[in-house]
């Protein structure tokens, strides 16, 4: 049987007008802003004129990914239509989609087969702006803080002591170490420099974690851009840039307004990487969810140890949020992976296989239920040639938890493969009452809650400190930053730093190698392993099976 591509798929898809989704959704014509037919921004008075109370909070996790896909966009978006299924008014609040994987391993990330959001193309390009205008005032603050030095430096600025890195959204390994102000005096100032991925700049977290224009102006004001030659912070408010830079990032703080193929109403907004930032969609656009339907659901990147930890610990802390429920994808074949399966050996009944890998998924679900004490539902994105033993299995390991399975079809199935997964959650937000609890507290100091997420959440023996990293945490305590929540920068592919490490890895520390402080976002971020803020392409990017026809029609992508 011949699949359709996710492109198709989409694309075969009557859309509604934007107006008529936005009536769905309850927003008044007033609030809407519109990006042609299908697209459209809501303004952000309507959270302050809304009365309505605030709906249930879904929150969309994930075990540890592998190449063989766990499906989290795509468990979401079909989650949310399954609810509508069932007579549920419900909001769906995702991430933008970054240029970088799009056009390098994974392709588009807009959900898949027939659990998608659209106008996909849209969504996996340009959409409506928002990262080219994070891009343009990460840049700005870069080619201010240039030209204050090479214009004399009244604020003794030190170029070896500058933090602020240029951006763009794009993998280009070439970009990660360049000397830039070549050329003679009037072409700058010569000085080591760097780039960062979009979804990587402290600016994409500001936006992220920003309710309204005048914190989004304080945030901007306090991020520091470098040192001076006595060992100072220069932030952005002393470069004067925060005012420009909020004029750029204005309309892309509105959260953007689309549907999924089903016509359920989805905010898409915001989109900094699990690995490297602190994953999840932006604060409006959760809200909004939440004002607009009686559930929201949300996902948050990656594994559990990465998108679902920080959504918790940094979101939720800074926002006052509480999950109603969380849901914990899984599939067969990457228990199987993790279990040391090969990926093209997953086609087979393997219980062996399964049971080395399952550790994996129950470490992931016991911190939610046990670390967080969040109610919990473990929903296996089944595929074709997944056996009922293995599906029973993995019921069976996970009841011993005390959280139920439930099986998920909603890629090839949409919102009717979703209904079970639908009802046990809200029959999670009706009965089962959490006692939500973050995985660390802020007193104590920086290496306390490293500390405090190594063994609570990866399950490690604990951290080891580089001198050059104690020395970083020793400076920014003493600037008065030692309060802050963490943001670990880890590889994804393990609970460890050690991408190799697959399945629940025992016995292990976390090497802690740079700590730096992201002061407008308000965290600190705690770089381990190999970690990189600049991806680069594979040997086979995935641009190179995109194209567009005489037509405008767009083909591979995803």
């Amino acid at each position: 049987m011949a699949y359709l591509s996710d492109i198709e798929i989409a694309q075969q898809c009557k859309m509604l007008p934007i107006t008529e989704i936005a009536k769905t959704a309850g927003i008044d014509d007033k609030y809407l802003e519109q990006y042609g037919k299908y697209k459209a921004k809501v303004d952000l008075s309507l959270m302050k004129e809304s009365t309505k109370e605030n709906g249930k909070l879904i929150l969309v996790t994930a075990m540890t990914p592998t190449p063989a896909g766990e499906g989290k966009t795509t468990t979401t978006i079909g989650l949310a239509d399954g609810l509508r299924k069932i007579g549920k008014n419900v909001m769906v609040a995702l991430r933008e989609p970054s240029l970088g994987p799009v056009f390098g391993v994974k392709g588009g990330a807009a959900g898949g087969g027939y659990a998608q959001v659209v106008p996909m193309e849209d969504i996996n390009l340009h959409f409506t702006g928002d990262f080219h205008a994070i891009g343009a005032a990460n840049n700005l603050l870069a080619a201010m803080l240039d030209n204050h030095i090479h214009q004399g430096n009244a604020l003794g600025i030190d170029p070896r002591k500058i933090t602020w890195k240029r951006c763009v959204d794009m993998n280009d390994r070439q970009l990660r170490f360049v000397v830039d102000g070549l050329g003679g005096k009037v072409n700058g100032v010569p000085r080591e420099d760097g780039f960062d991925i979009t979804v990587a700049s402290e600016i994409m977290a500001v936006l992220c974690l920003s309710g309204t224009i005048t914190e989004l102006k304080e945030r901007l004001s306090r991020i520091i851009v470098g040192y001076t030659y006595d060992d100072k912070p220069v932030t952005c408010a002393d470069i004067k840039a925060q005012g420009a830079m909020a004029a750029l990032l204005k309309d892309a703080l509105k959260p953007n307004l689309v549907q999924t193929l089903e016509g359920t109403p989805a905010l898409v907004h915001g989109g900094p990487f699990a690995n490297i930032a602190h994953g999840c969609n932006s604060v409006t656009a959760t809200k909004l969810a939440m004002k607009l339907g009686d559930y929201a659901v949300t996902e948050a990147g990656f594994g559990g140890d990465l998108g679902a930890e920080k959504f918790l610990d940094i979101k939720c802390r800074t926002a006052g949020l509480t999950p109603d429920a969380v849901v914990v994808v899984a599939t067969v074949r990457a228990l199987k992976m993790h279990g040391g399966r090969a990926k093209t050996e997953l086609n087979n009944e393997d219980l062996v296989a399964l049971e080395k890998g399952i550790p994996n998924l129950l470490r992931h679900v016991s911190n939610i239920k046990n670390v967080y004490k969040l109610p919990c539902v473990v929903a296996v994105n089944r595929f074709p040639t997944d056996t009922d033993a293995e599906i029973d299995f993995i019921v069976a390991k996970c009841r011993e938890l005390g959280v139920n399975t439930v099986l998920s079809t909603v890629w090839a199935n949409g919102g009717n493969g979703g209904v079970e997964l639908a009802k046990e959650v809200v029959r999670l937000c009706d009965e089962e009452q959490g006692d939500f609890t973050f995985s660390y507290e802020l007193d104590g100091t920086i290496e306390d809650r490293i500390d405090a997420v190594v063994r609570k959440v990866y399950g490690g023996d604990g951290i080891s400190v580089l001198p050059a990293a104690k020395a970083q945490i020793a400076r920014l305590t003493e600037l008065g930053f030692g309060n802050l929540p963490i943001c670990v920068a880890k590889t994804q592919y393990s609970f460890s730093d050690d991408p190799t490490k697959l399945g629940a890895p025992e016995g292990f520390t976390v090497t802690v190698r740079n700590v730096k402080v992201s002061a407008g976002a308000g965290f600190i971020v705690v770089l381990t392993g190999d970690i990189m803020t600049m991806p680069g392409l594979p040997k086979v990017p995935a641009a190179e099976r995109i194209d567009v026809s005489e037509d405008g029609v767009i083909s591979g992508l995803f």
